[in-house]
């Protein structure tokens, strides 16, 4: 534990950055390459009109992350900063709390979720031909639901104690099980997308018992008693209020989908639908190792804005935002490049290829400035200024992206839905751009003054 705690406050950031962010990243990547390979298996085992069907399920799947991220990321904050500021105790009351929440919420979502499927797969934009796809898919990834949002919300806590191992290992645990057992249940059980989402699920159990035994073999810094699984309610509205701003950014993007999904159904085909779920996927798999870079700062970045180390925190900050800069311009140049052949993986369905290249590459034109984007917006909450963190988790999508959909198509049809990204994702890191900034130059005046 003192070890730890040690190196997040004196180890040089740069190494520690590495330390903490390549099992993130790795475990990022491997999860993204589950996405990938669930889509391919699924578009080789069911076809065109199954990978629309993912694509109507994936934001309900998000919504359920959501929950799980906003209990997981601002328990671990809270976690970060308390160990950082010497209260062991509190942190380990706060882990007790994120763990009985997340069940409970599990529970109720597939409740939820089941009572009302089939209106909400068609508010999220089912057609008559996509939704008994969406029907096979999503009825079964819900049953899973208490499961998976333990695990993603666990995660968090493991990674806010610096142990970022533990949290890679858990992804790579059920995305590695996920992939073998996903040709098994779609081709050797002839199950389809049904047979993709029941391996789904039994690799969400896998990780689950995984961090279980974590938790309870000592291996963890904190010591969770039986009293700390009752929820302290006067620890949830600050777990909530630093964690809502990833909520509101995947609801956001949930909205998003309703939005396109429907405005594409308007203007566009299934067709479009099916090229949308296979663009969600790549960009998925590219910008996934960002992800990994912010889950390897927040606990450097928490920890030291905690113990008041502001220079500590301004360098892992230009750090991480050169890295994600970096990786997302990578992301470009392969994208740009080799769009077809990416595209041909999936289906070789002529039409899916012949419309998904041009779409694709307008949807990337500005993925290189995406890595300062994510960072600059992840800054906040690892400090715990929910405010900033909830604005600038809704610009992109909630401010930009959606009136831009809306707007765009009234002048230029259907390529005015996929040139509303591009167009977005520029006016969100000019905001993002300006309050980084500024609290930067509030960094700098306490280093002053300190």
């Amino acid at each position: 534990m003192n070890k730890r705690k040690y190196e997040l406050g004196h180890e040089k950031i740069s190494k520690l950055l590495f330390k903490y962010s390549t099992p993130a990243m790795i475990g990022m990547i491997v999860n993204a390459l589950y996405n990938m390979v669930d889509t391919i298996f699924i578009g080789r085992g069911a076809g065109t009109l199954a990978i629309a069907g993912l694509a109507i399920s994936f934001p309900i799947q998000m919504l359920i992350m959501a929950v799980a991220q906003t209990v997981g990321i601002g328990s671990a904050s809270l976690i970060s900063r308390s160990l950082g500021a010497g209260d062991h105790r509190k942190a380990e009351r706060v882990a007790g709390t994120s763990f009985s929440t997340v069940g409970i919420l599990g529970i109720l979502m597939t409740i939820f979720g089941l009572i009302f499927l089939t209106p909400l797969l068609r508010l999220f934009g089912a057609t008559d031909t996509i939704l008994p796809y969406s029907i096979d898919y999503l009825s079964v990834i819900l049953l899973g639901s208490f499961f998976f949002v333990f695990a993603v919300s666990s995660n968090n806590l493991v990674r806010s104690e610096g142990n970022a191992k533990t949290a890679m290992f858990s992804m790579i645990i059920g995305t590695g099980l996920n992939i073998i057992l996903d040709p098994v249940f779609i081709f050797g059980f002839n199950m389809g997308i049904k047979g993709a989402a029941i391996a789904t699920v039994i690799s969400q159990i896998s990780s689950f018992i995984y961090l279980v035994i974590y938790f309870l073999s000592g291996k963890s810094i904190l010591k969770i008693r039986r009293k700390d699984l009752i929820p302290d309610l006067n620890l949830l509205p600050e777990i909530f209020s630093i964690g809502i701003s990833s909520f509101v950014r995947t609801v956001a993007g949930s909205i998003f989908a309703i939005v396109i999904n429907n405005s594409i159904a308007y203007y566009g085909s299934d067709l479009h639908i099916a090229v949308l779920g296979v663009a969600n996927r790549v960009l998925a798999f590219m910008l996934m190792p960002l992800f990994g870079i912010i889950q390897g700062l927040q606990p450097i970045i928490g920890f030291n804005y905690g113990a008041k180390n502001m220079m500590r925190v301004k360098e892992g900050l230009k750090l991480a935002i050169g890295a994600a800069t970096a990786l997302s311009t990578f992301g470009f140049l392969i994208l740009i490049i080799f769009t077809e052949p990416i595209v041909r993986i999936f289906n070789n369905d002529p039409n899916l290829i012949q419309e998904g290249v041009p779409i694709i590459r307008i949807l990337i034109l500005l993925l290189p400035v995406i890595g300062f984007q994510v960072v600059g917006a992840s800054l906040f909450q690892a400090i715990g200024k929910a405010k900033p963190a909830l604005f600038l988790s809704m610009s992109r999508q909630i401010l930009f992206l959606i009136p831009l959909i809306l707007i765009l198509p009234q002048f230029f049809k259907l390529a005015g839905i996929w040139y509303a990204f591009p167009l977005a994702d520029l006016l969100s890191t000019v905001v993002t751009l300006l309050w980084v900034a500024k609290e930067v130059q509030i960094m700098n005046q306490q280093i002053k003054t300190a």
